[in-house]
């Protein structure tokens, strides 16, 4: 009998250092289910599967706790488009694996969705989390890129050297961190130059983002819709030193100090891989 107490104190211990070094990660996620496109059309979007969920499988079979949050803490969308193999390298099982994880999680069901909002993130502490990781789709180019609290919570991962990851449209949100972020927007969706920062944060960071190129071939999508601006031209405008592959669609990670970038839904395990090596 004591030979099995001692065993499982020491099995305790294991356990409690085990959690004790896991990381937790923030996964950033938009409210949005669409967005607002020029002529007052609107396209249908949300968050991309295979960014979403191939980074979260990676962070979850590594150990590490997942924090899943919104501007407002509403259960976000799936773009439907994007459940489609391809972006899965045209491994459907690869795909369902995912849907299935999504499903297990519950992230988008409104009624039973653990989402919360970031002002309740800020309430728990930004120091309790190890990284952010924003993944694209669409939807942050609604809300992500102007929202108050994420640009709080971006500022204070920069001046703590935390990592920060955005993916495919993604790194739209960093415009957050402006000082004037609608107005910046405002000025690039009625066709006029915007002023940027002289000081902003992210200026002269090497980064990457969904490409005007791949904007240009995926525009079939938006069903004869166009987009008020490209999120390549407004970072650039902002002071982001842009440096996407010469390849349409084909991974594509930047890193540079704190700041993590991947250009397309390709590029999604490469940047979680990049995560897991600061997460320990």
């Amino acid at each position: 009998m004591k030979i099995l107490m001692n065993l499982a104190a020491t099995m305790a211990i294991v356990l409690g250092a085990t959690h004790a070094n896991a990381g937790n990660i923030l996964v950033v996620l938009s409210d949005e289910n669409r967005l607002d496109l020029k002529d007052g059309k609107v396209f249908e979007t949300g968050f991309y599967l295979n960014e979403l969920m191939q980074p979260v499988k990676a962070f979850l079979d590594a150990g590490h706790e997942v924090t899943f949050a919104t501007p407002k803490g509403m259960a976000p969308s799936v773009d439907r488009t994007s459940i489609d193999k391809m972006y899965f390298g045209g491994d459907e099982a690869a795909m369902r694996e995912s849907e299935a994880l999504l499903g297990k999680l519950k992230i988008t069901l409104p009624a039973e969705t653990p989402v919360i909002s970031l002002s309740r993130v800020e309430q728990i502490g930004y120091d309790q989390f190890d990284a952010v990781y924003v993944p694209g789709g669409h939807a942050p180019m609604q809300d992500l890129l102007v929202d108050e609290d994420l640009g709080q919570l971006l500022r204070h991962f920069h001046v703590s050297g935390k990592t920060t990851a955005l993916m495919c449209h993604g790194p739209i949100a960093l415009l957050s961190t402006l000082s004037e972020p609608v107005a910046f927007t405002g000025e690039l969706a009625a066709g006029r130059q915007a002023a940027a920062d002289t000081d902003w944060i992210y200026a002269g960071y090497r980064m990457t983002v969904f490409s005007n190129g791949e904007e240009e071939m995926a525009k079939p999508l938006l069903k004869g819709g166009e987009m008020k601006f490209y999120p390549q031209d407004a970072l650039t405008l902002a002071g982001g030193a842009i440096a996407n592959g010469d390849t349409p669609f084909q991974p594509n990670m930047i890193v540079d100090r704190e700041l993590i970038t991947g250009q397309n839904p390709a590029s999604a395990m490469d940047v979680a891989a990049e995560i897991l090596k600061r997460v320990q």
